[in-house]
């Protein structure tokens, strides 16, 4: 459940990152999972109280921390021309392969291995804010803003690939809905 009035700031890591209780290395917690949205809530020093979506708050590292915009494109801003909704589907598979995946541990179906193995590589980010959703693209590693019918690139996790067989110093252009 996520807490009223929680806007992420920032996400973690893909590598996920180590947590404290405290400011206070002798005194970890358990570590944040790859690309969690998280509110930066206090800063000392290089440490960070992040708040999580449903209350939780932790020490970690913030300068490890990767920004999330807040503001929209404005009008005339790198809004692409791309349909969210290819990502939106994804996402929604993604999420109903892991659901599945749950309900069969749940249950006894399978063993923790196998749950570690039908879910390696699932990798979806959604926040939704009104109308504004920030989407995250695995297959590009980027995350998007979108507005209902279009989608802008927000941030990159990874510099842009030239396509394959290109030489060096080749480019293309990636339309904003990752189709390519």
């Amino acid at each position: 459940m996520t807490t009223p009035g929680f806007r992420p700031t920032h996400v973690v890591p893909q590598d996920g990152m180590p947590a404290w209780e405290a400011p206070d290395p002798d005194r970890p917690t358990v570590p944040l999972d790859p690309l969690l949205p998280v509110e930066l809530a206090e800063r000392r020093g290089d440490w960070g109280r992040v708040v999580c979506a449903n209350g939780w708050s932790a020490w970690v590292d913030g300068r490890r921390l990767v920004a999330v915009p807040h503001d929209p494109p404005g009008p005339g801003g790198p809004f692409g021309v791309g349909d969210p909704r290819p990502l939106l589907a994804h996402a929604e598979h993604a999420l109903a392969s892991y659901r599945v995946a749950v309900e069969d541990l749940a249950g006894g179906g399978i063993d923790r291995e196998t749950f570690g193995h039908r879910t390696r590589g699932l990798r979806i980010g959604i926040v939704v804010d009104g109308e504004s959703m920030w989407l995250y693209d695995a297959e590009q590693g980027r995350w998007v803003y979108a507005d209902g019918s279009r989608t802008a690139t927000y941030a990159a996790d990874r510099a842009p690939r030239a396509p394959a067989g290109a030489g060096p110093g080749a480019t293309r252009e990636v339309p904003a809905d990752g189709e390519s």
